[in-house]
């Protein structure tokens, strides 16, 4: 399992994650953000098949960050996702 880009534990980070809306509720997007502190940084397996990637499975690049608050925050990463890193 590797790790995934620049993101170390320790950094702040800002993700924002955009979620395509369907045209019959009215297209555009609905935007979620959270800001913490990385804890971790990896590829996650999930229980879904993927034909001819490592193990046949689907493996998703995830952050998991804490809050300000203590809470713990798993984000996974698309290509609907920005992130920026803070201070």
């Amino acid at each position: 399992m590797t790790t995934i880009a620049p993101y170390s534990k320790g950094q702040q980070l800002k993700i924002t994650q955009q979620v395509p809306r369907l045209a019959r509720e009215g297209g555009g997007t609905i935007s979620a953000t959270v800001e913490g502190t990385v804890v971790a940084c990896e590829q996650r397996k999930t229980g879904s098949w993927y034909a001819h990637s490592k193990d046949h499975k689907l493996w998703l690049d995830s952050v998991t960050l804490k809050k300000a608050d203590g809470e713990l925050v798993v984000v996974n990463l698309d290509q609907h996702s920005h992130v920026e890193v803070v201070g």
